[in-house]
């Protein structure tokens, strides 16, 4: 299965970093550019253990519906989300964050893998890796701003 890991320092607590990632405001703002919204679920606030959210984005030139689970919450040390229905075969975002001196080391870790079995493998190693990886640097430079 296909993954990737990001790294990144915020000049903020843990607690801090982990309630901003599960805020669903600063999520929409960093998809603006994918026209990302929320088709059900909390539409403001923290997201919570066992909550569900189904995000609806335009990636690749077509409007994508993906519904997650949010679990493993451990504030403010990690949390994971996982899809439970949309595009991928599988799709799990590991979200940890270590306190630093100079702040949190925040660490995203994404497991994936597209549908159409050698057909997908063909679309993660040509587009999608980089795609995602795109995607949660987005994310990430709007939780850093944040804290700017």
């Amino acid at each position: 299965m296909p993954s990737f890991t990001l790294e990144r320092i915020i000049p903020a607590p843990p607690e801090d970093v982990f309630d901003v990632s599960l805020d669903v405001g600063l999520h929409l703002a960093s998809q603006r550019s994918h026209g990302e919204r929320v088709a059900s679920g909390r539409t403001s606030g923290r997201l919570e253990e066992g909550e569900q959210i189904t995000w609806s984005a335009r990636h690749f030139g077509l409007r994508f519906r993906m519904t997650s689970l949010v679990f493993d919450v451990d504030r403010p040390r990690r949390f994971r989300d996982r899809q439970i229905h949309g595009p991928f075969g599988s799709f799990l975002h590991t979200h940890e964050f270590e306190p630093l001196d100079a702040g949190t080391l925040m660490r995203d870790t994404i497991d994936f893998r597209s549908p159409f079995g050698p057909l997908g493998r063909v679309v993660d190693a040509v587009a999608m890796r980089r795609h995602l990886i795109r995607v949660i640097m987005e994310r990430n430079d709007a939780i850093s701003a944040h804290f700017a």
